[in-house]
């Protein structure tokens, strides 16, 4: 009986030791990488919730346009005083008495009439920042997405990396294998064979820092991915060599002009701006507001004379006020809301011509890296056809060392620059979706 729960014991062990192994290993497209990154984000999180306090911040504005309504209560006790009297025929009349504790509640109703378009503005520039909040949350958006295919894709490249680093390694192993069989029927001399140790003591040093930049591609993906650093990732997604087609430049700039979250964002702040100014001269003009207040009060001192008792009374009315001489005070605020105007301005064609740039640079290396594959792809099959042909001299004793070191360094060079090639593609039509605001 003991030793079936110590078996059972065990084997939960083990299980729950396999579910932990499990967890730490991931084998992810990049859609699913993106997915968890969004969900994952703190950057994106606290940016949502800048959404959220400028949304609040619009509900605020909006109900200062509307009627208000506040309370108040209070309680006072007095020292006692001699009460107020007269002398009458018959004895002192008392004409205010002395009423110890005082008790008072009171309603007040405000509604502003007319403000010299201050709270209107006011409800404008935070609608106005709202929506541009709300734009820059979908621009942190689009360029985590980003970083999460650029982190993703390093990760391949560097995988990739390290596959061609494992075969020349084992490439090389077999062609010095191959020389010292040689060396030992007198078709190979010692120091062709010290060669390739030489070159195989170089490709396992690139193998280490093949192996290291696999490490290292993992802890920034994981970190880009809001996951534990030590997760194991296994890349699922392969590199799509189909050709894209995209626009001219013109209609892509023009298209990155009208879509880029950073330009509307940017038209919203000028729209601010605008209201900001006008919200700056509300002081030139009068202030108008509704109010009413209903009392009830122990004693009321509207009612004479004085009783300890509770009564109610009212008023109603409006106020107006114009600031008549503030020493230009609004003329200056005036000043700055329109400099500010004028700054924003500015920042929409500065933000046009940085984007301009963007695309143009963007389609620019999406095109040449389309080159780079075509090439590095005859590049490999020169190099391959290379290597076959020099390995059988090398085999037949034809070939010398250094031959066949320089058809693998000739191989090595042209896999590498593919995977490069391929990767930069990926990456560089990433980058111009997202220079246009896909």
């Amino acid at each position: 009986m003991i030793r079936s729960k110590i078996n059972f014991i065990l084997l939960l062990f083990v299980l729950f030791n396999v579910t932990i192994n499990a967890q730490e290993k991931l084998s992810l497209t990049v859609e699913q990488a993106i997915e968890i990154g969004l969900q994952n984000s703190k950057t994106l999180h606290s940016s949502l919730m800048k959404v959220k306090s400028s949304e609040a911040r619009v509900s605020e504005m909006n109900a200062l346009l509307l009627p208000s309504l506040k309370l108040s209560a209070g309680y006072r006790k007095l020292s006692s005083v001699e009460a107020f009297s007269i002398q009458g025929p018959t004895g002192p009349i008392t004409i205010a008495p002395t009423i110890l504790n005082n008790y008072s509640a009171q309603f007040t109703l405000s509604q502003p009439l007319f403000t010299g378009f201050r709270l209107l503005s006011s409800a404008n520039i935070a609608e106005y920042t709202a929506s541009a909040t709300g734009e820059e949350f979908n621009k942190d958006k689009v360029e985590l997405v980003f970083n999460i295919k650029n982190a993703y894709w390093s990760l391949f490249k560097a995988s990739q990396l390290k596959k061609v680093m494992d075969e020349n390694v084992q490439m090389v192993k077999a062609h010095l294998d191959d020389a010292k069989n040689l060396m030992k029927v007198g078709m190979m001399t010692q120091n062709d064979v010290l060669k390739l140790e030489v070159q195989l003591s170089d490709m396992m040093f690139k193998q280490i820092d093949a192996e290291n930049a696999v490490k290292l591609s993992t802890v920034a993906l994981n970190n880009v991915l809001g996951i534990s650093l030590d997760t194991n990732i296994e890349i699922v997604s392969d590199v799509n060599l189909t050709p894209s087609n995209y626009d001219e430049l013109n209609k892509l700039i023009g298209d990155a002009v009208e879509k880029r979250s950073e330009i509307k964002s940017a038209d919203y702040r000028v729209k601010a701006s605008e209201a900001g100014v006008t919200m700056a001269k509300s002081s030139w003009y009068p202030q108008i507001s509704l109010y009413g207040n209903y009392y009830y009060s122990r004693p009321n001192q509207r009612i004479f004379p004085s009783k300890d008792e509770f009564k109610d009374t009212w008023d109603a009315g409006v106020n107006l006020s114009l600031n008549v001489w503030d020493w230009l005070t609004t003329a200056y605020q005036t000043e700055q809301a329109e400099a500010t105007l004028a700054q924003a301005v500015y920042g929409v064609g500065i933000i046009k011509d940085n984007i301009t740039l963007e695309v143009t640079q963007n389609y620019l290396n999406m095109s040449q890296s389309k080159r780079k594959i075509e090439i590095s792809q005859l590049t490999i099959k020169q190099a391959d056809e290379n290597m076959r042909i020099t390995a059988d001299k090398f085999k037949n004793g034809l070939a010398m060392s250094s031959e066949v070191i320089d058809a693998e360094t000739a191989q090595s060079t042209a896999k590498i620059n593919y995977t490069n090639s391929i990767v930069d593609y990926e990456l560089a039509k990433a980058r111009l979706d997202k220079s246009i605001g896909k």
